[in-house]
């Protein structure tokens, strides 16, 4: 009787403690302890988010009773579980170590938890701080978006995580690549052309390979003719005029002579547009074809337009060709190793007169 009296005594005193405990840490005011050689618990435990946290607290053998609280709620006391959280579970219950786990760990469990104990009647505590990291994530990002020359532009890219991401945009061209903005919000005052392509927000805090989303920035212009040169064609060849154009959206085109539009297929000569050029071209020139071409781009924004000119040459004739051949054929070869006929009859000479001396001895000897 005496010995059930006692037990229920120590659960009333150990109930009321940690619930004391619990009050105190809810208030801020750490529960003193009498032994100030007691060992601490880790002062942070780093985990990321959906990862297992396993919170350890050294004991001894003078420790009669443990509990582990999380600020006003007791998780477990001694081998017995205070809390309803299916995470939490007991991994460590022996003489030196004391110890839990919380299994996939979300941010709502960050914050402090106390490792109590009772030695002799004497309430201690350690504390550890549970740290919750949590990979970038962009929750809000602009559209693509299509925007005339000159105006102004203003991007959002929303990012989360823990701790903070830091958040970057740079732009994504053919020339270059390049940092524009290291904030949330790009804003682009008289965009220009040039300024057109995709723009790449970044969001990084280290805990996890960035995440990154991109928004294509298109800018309209009004045609702006790059490609218009006149050609000369002999008549009765095939020739062929062309008028390239940059424009956002494309350029539509038009050919006219004489104020007279050219149809795409009209007789003897072809309209082919693409889209960013087009082409003229005539099967057989005659004389009347001669002249000045105008070419017209246009697009919702405005139109340009160039003049180009079809002219004629002459086509080399067979006399021609002859003569310049029969001329080619008489004029002496000058290249390298080329020996005249002046040279080559001077040589011959000079070789007589060396042999003349030979024949005159040679005769003398016979007599």
């Amino acid at each position: 009787m005496k010995t059930s009296l006692a037990k229920m005594h120590n659960s009333i005193s150990w109930a009321i403690f940690t619930g004391l405990a619990a009050l105190f840490l809810f208030q801020g005011v750490p529960v003193r302890s009498g032994d100030a050689t007691f060992p601490k618990a880790m002062d942070n435990v780093t985990v990321r988010q959906g990862e297992s946290a396993t919170l350890r607290c050294t004991v001894d053998n003078r420790v009669t009773r443990v509990a582990w609280l999380n600020r006003s709620t007791i998780l477990y006391a001694g081998n017995d579980k205070w809390c309803l959280d299916p995470r939490v579970v007991l991994l460590t219950n022996t003489q030196t170590q004391y110890s839990i786990e919380i299994q996939n760990v979300d941010v709502y469990d960050e914050g402090p938890y106390t490792c109590s104990v009772q030695t002799d009647n004497h309430p201690k505590t350690s504390r550890v701080h549970l740290i919750v990291q949590v990979p970038p994530k962009i929750t809000e990002i602009s559209s693509d978006v299509s925007i005339n020359e000159g105006s102004n532009i203003s991007l959002t890219c929303i990012a989360t995580g823990r701790p903070e991401p830091a958040v970057t945009w740079r732009h994504i061209s053919p020339k270059a690549v390049g940092f524009v903005s290291e904030d949330e919000y790009l804003e682009i005052t008289g965009i220009t052309r040039e300024q057109a392509g995709d723009y790449e927000c970044s969001a990084s805090n280290d805990v996890a390979a960035p995440v990154v989303r991109r928004v294509k920035v298109t800018v309209n212009y009004p045609p702006f003719i790059s490609d218009a040169k006149g050609t000369g064609v002999p008549v009765g060849q095939k020739g062929t005029l062309q008028c390239g154009a940059s424009a956002v959206p494309a350029a539509q085109f038009q050919w006219f002579k004489d104020d007279k539009r050219l149809i795409e297929d009209q007789k003897g000569m072809k309209v082919e547009n693409r889209p960013f050029f087009s082409t003229l071209t005539f099967f057989n020139v005659s004389e009347h074809d001669y002249g000045n071409y105008t070419c017209v781009a246009s697009n919702k924004l405005g139109h340009t337009n160039a003049s180009i000119m079809l002219f004629e040459i002459n086509e080399p004739t067979s006399s021609t060709l002859f003569q310049e051949e029969k001329t080619t054929a008489m004029t002496p070869w000058k290249g390298p190793g080329a020996v005249s006929e002046v040279n080559n009859g001077t040589s011959r000479r000079a070789g007589c007169i060396w042999l003349l001396p030979l024949l005159v001895l040679q005769l003398l000897l016979k007599f």
